[in-house]
């Protein structure tokens, strides 16, 4: 169970659901043990007195008891969570914030019934996935669909480009049809020396006809485009802020290695 440390704060908007729903501490009650049959667990029961303690903000509720307040009051059980301060939106501090020392399988990936994520929706018509583009200028909108692997990316609130298939600027670093994510907070240019090309910083680019994702220096107003050697392109030079905005450094890669077989 989660410790019993005093909420009053959850225990208000607990209340507040309970109001909103018209159920006395009775009613839920008694709708508790109708769950607890049905789990054939007894630890889903919600007592009148134990539940007027949780609205006074005395008690946090358990694993058990939450999932019934959550079926009784008809919310989902992040949102209940919500109500104690634990949001699984708030990746940050969530999830993809732990370095773990091993390689290991994300997962188990199980996509349950019903379960939606926001992402990309409907490709636009003049959308060329040969080019290097901004995915949110790549799609009409944005919609609610199942999509059990990413559920660890905040696609709301990051920025991501796509890497055109005929963009070799990186290779074999950032390869074609890769997906990067973008920290459009990290936007000056580092310097340094580098001990080799996977420690040299990767920013996304935006110029005035297209898009770029290359390392960079910046000399005044004049910003140079480095490609991987083994691109056969050369050095960029454009102005800046004049010709090109840097969006953000990449900090993730979601990138092919083999080519997709069959159709």
């Amino acid at each position: 169970m989660l410790a019993s440390v005093p909420s009053p704060e959850a225990g208000k908007r607990l209340r507040a659901e309970r109001v909103r729903t018209r159920l006395s501490t009775r009613d839920v009650e008694r709708l508790s043990h109708k769950i607890a049959e049905e789990m054939k667990n007894q630890d889903y029961c919600i007592s009148h007195a134990w539940l007027t303690q949780v609205e006074n903000g005395k008690f946090t509720p358990g694993i058990y008891k939450l999932y019934s307040l959550s079926r009784i009051y008809e919310l989902r059980p992040d949102q209940v969570l919500a109500f104690f301060g634990i949001r699984f939106g708030d990746l940050d501090k969530g999830y993809m914030s732990l370095n773990l020392p091993r390689t290991h399988v994300v997962g188990p990936v199980h996509e349950e019934p019903g379960q939606t994520m926001l992402a990309p929706l409907g490709l636009r018509g003049a959308a060329r996935l040969e080019q290097t583009n901004l995915v949110s200028r790549m799609f009409e909108g944005w919609g609610e669909i199942p999509v059990a692997l990413l559920q660890q990316i905040d696609l709301r609130n990051s920025v991501f480009g796509y890497i055109g298939l005929e963009d070799y600027t990186l290779y074999p670093w950032v390869r074609p049809g890769s997906l990067v994510q973008i920290d459009s907070r990290q936007k000056a240019i580092k310097t340094g020396v580098w001990q080799s090309e996977f420690e040299r910083p990767i920013y996304f680019v935006e110029l005035r006809d297209s898009c770029v994702c290359s390392w960079c220096d910046l000399d005044g107003n004049q910003l140079f485009l480095i490609p991987g050697p083994q691109s056969g392109q050369q050095i960029r030079r454009v102005r800046y802020p004049m010709d090109a905005e840097i969006v953000g450094r990449v900090t993730a890669i979601v990138m092919p290695l083999a080519e997709r077989q069959g159709g």
